[in-house]
């Protein structure tokens, strides 16, 4: 009787269990859809701990989604382990502890353009690089 009532009380969990959804759709957000335009045409290659950033080039923040830098005909895009930190009524504070470059070690702080205040912190994950395909990047 007892091995009754546990399968009854299974299979009623199983119906009251919601239904498996379909696919869900994503939508993309106007930080995604900025990456995807700045990455057209590209293809990623490995991932990196560090970056040369010896060159004055700044970093652009794309809100909630990456950090990116520019080198030569290379996008190096940062995803960060903390997205939702990035802003751009922010300004970045790097901490580095590599010289000329930029690794996933470094300590990103950001603060409020308006008030100077203490906003948050950003942490970097691999960089990946993106590049034209060979037979483009002629």
């Amino acid at each position: 009787m007892l091995k009754r009532l546990v399968l009854a009380t299974a299979a009623l969990g199983a119906l009251a269990a919601p239904a498996v959804q379909a696919e869900e759709t994503l939508e993309i957000t106007r930080g995604e859809a900025k990456l995807q335009k700045m990455l057209e045409g590209r293809v990623a290659g490995e991932p990196e701990r560090c970056i040369r950033t010896t060159q004055s080039r700044s970093l652009t923040k794309i809100d909630d989604t990456a950090l990116v830098y520019r080198s030569g005909d290379t996008i190096w895009v940062n995803r960060t382990k903390t997205p939702h930190a990035i802003d751009d009524n922010d300004y970045l504070v790097i901490r580095k502890f590599s010289g000329t470059s930029l690794c996933r070690s470094d300590q990103i702080t950001t603060y409020s353009r308006s008030g100077n205040f203490f906003s948050g912190v950003i942490m970097l994950d691999d960089f990946v690089p993106y590049r034209l395909p060979a037979s483009d990047a002629s």
